[in-house]
């Protein structure tokens, strides 16, 4: 059950993204398209409360309850990052708007940004944790945790991994083709940082 509705979660914050878009920009109403944006916390929230109902209810932990947190952990952490893409793609293609600045190629900027988004990853991690220590005191038997506890580990592996990718860039910088200019101009460095 738990697996049907983080697939159910993960399809209506597709489909309540496109309507969102599609209600901003193609039949220009942005108040109602806003709304539909901001309702997509509220999947996560109903992801969670049956999570918590179904722990309550007496099922076994196992890796479903460990993946609706990460799932959790994974939107609350890059969930904003990832609208802000989209709508800044669905205005530069439907209202005519320029194109939106991709991130940096190389060099510092690049570390930069492939930081921002491991500290994206990290806030998952720390999320998902929450979430699971919740359920871990919630379900209240050791013996019935391992699950849980081995996802715990999981969610700050793929933060550790993503840290060391994010760090590699800080080390050994991505350099510009030779004699190309580098980086994208000053002007669109700075409306990447917006």
């Amino acid at each position: 059950m738990i697996v049907a509705l983080i697939a159910a979660c993960e399809i209506g914050f597709w489909v309540l993204l496109a309507a969102g878009l599609a209600c901003r920009y193609l039949l220009r109403m942005p108040r109602t398209g806003l709304a539909l944006l901001l309702c997509e916390p509220l999947l996560e929230v109903v992801l969670l409360v049956v999570t918590a109902l179904d722990l309550k209810n007496g099922a076994e932990p196992n890796w479903t309850h460990g993946l609706a947190a990460l799932y959790i952990g994974y939107t609350v952490g890059h969930g904003h990052r990832t609208v802000k893409w989209l709508d800044g793609h669905a205005a530069h293609r439907l209202a005519g708007a320029p194109r939106p600045a991709g991130p940096p190629r190389y060099g510092m900027a690049r570390a930069r940004h492939e930081t921002k988004v491991w500290l994206g990853t990290l806030t998952g991690a720390a999320v998902a944790t929450v979430l699971l220590q919740l359920a871990i005191w919630y379900v209240g038997d050791p013996g019935r945790t391992t699950s849980l506890e081995d996802w715990r580990f999981t969610a700050w592996r793929v933060a550790g991994i993503h840290g060391l990718v994010a760090l590699a860039y800080w080390i050994w910088p991505k350099k510009a083709p030779a004699g190309g200019s580098g980086n994208r101009p000053a002007e669109v460095e700075e409306r990447a940082r917006r």
